[in-house]
């Protein structure tokens, strides 16, 4: 019996965080798309090369 005064408070401890958990997944947009993830990994294309970024001007160039 007493385990039970125990556990009881421990259950809900763990309930709330399990919600307080979800409630943050949701604000921060975890569940917006769902079915992009799962189709992504269909596509047989590769992956596109990232390009370099562009060299910097240093002083004095007017780039031409």
């Amino acid at each position: 019996m007493n385990i039970l005064l125990m556990l009881l408070p421990i259950s809900l401890v763990l309930l709330g965080l399990a919600i307080a958990a979800f409630a943050w997944a949701v604000r921060k947009g975890q569940f917006d798309d769902l079915d992009t993830p799962a189709l992504d990994i269909l596509d047989d294309a590769p992956p596109r090369p990232s390009t370099p970024p562009a060299p910097a001007l240093r002083e004095g160039d007017d780039g031409a």
